[in-house]
């Protein structure tokens, strides 16, 4: 694991992942708490180095009936290692993302999304996140993300 990785206390993790995520993602539509029509995730430290958001979709996000749309389920994965990046105080943005759908995740239903790092050889980190409902696994995501420099204020990763 890289030593940025590495070196965040647990407790520290927490709180330094909250802190960039409110700074660099304050109206993000899976993770902030503040957006109007936002799933609202909230992130917490799991077993092994994980983070995990218990949730529910509900018929706003709705794609065939009785289910949601991958496009949304798609962004809970992306935003549940995006959070485990945050939580390890790094930032980065997608640079790929493979999504298997394995089987249909239900409406109105508690789901589990886990994230966890796979890989890192800084600045790529492969990160992994799984959606469970019940004992079931649902989807599967393998992320690669690539280290930058964010500043908000410009909108952009600095010059």
């Amino acid at each position: 694991m890289d030593r940025l990785a590495e070196a965040a206390i647990p407790g520290e993790r927490t709180k330094s992942g909250r802190d960039l995520r409110a700074r660099l993602h304050p109206r993000c539509v899976v993770c902030s708490p503040d957006h109007p029509c936002g799933l609202c995730l909230h992130f917490a430290a799991g077993a092994d180095d994980t983070l995990v958001a218990d949730f529910e979709f509900d018929q706003a996000v709705e794609g065939y009936v009785g289910w949601p749309h991958g496009g949304i389920t798609s962004a809970v994965l992306d935003g549940a290692m995006t959070n485990w990046l945050f939580a390890h105080g790094l930032t980065g943005v997608t640079a790929e993302l493979n999504i298997r759908f394995r089987h249909p995740v239900v409406l109105e239903e508690p789901a589990v999304v886990t994230a966890r790092l796979k890989r890192a050889s800084h600045p790529l980190y492969e990160l992994e996140a799984c959606i469970t409902q019940g004992s079931q696994l649902k989807v599967r995501a393998i992320g690669r993300f690539m280290h930058k420099e964010y500043d908000k204020e410009k909108g952009r990763s600095p010059q």
